[in-house]
């Protein structure tokens, strides 16, 4: 799948998953239920990974 976004819509998207990302580590760190956590966890990694791509995706866009 290919997603094009104008670079304001890449820079909103990126801090609404950065600010998702952090509160999602507090919600683990909160979460007693080993399973729950787990699945968060995952979500966590998932989320991690995203980031990870679209933040390569700006630095490139950047030099290009």
């Amino acid at each position: 799948m290919e997603l094009i976004l104008t670079a304001e819509e890449q820079e909103l998207l990126f801090g609404i998953l950065e600010q998702r990302h952090r509160e999602l580590q507090k919600e683990i760190s909160h979460t007693d239920h080993r399973e729950f956590k787990l699945a968060l966890r995952k979500n966590e990694k998932l989320l991690e990974s995203i980031l990870s791509r679209l933040r390569g995706a700006l630095i490139q866009e950047l030099r290009g």
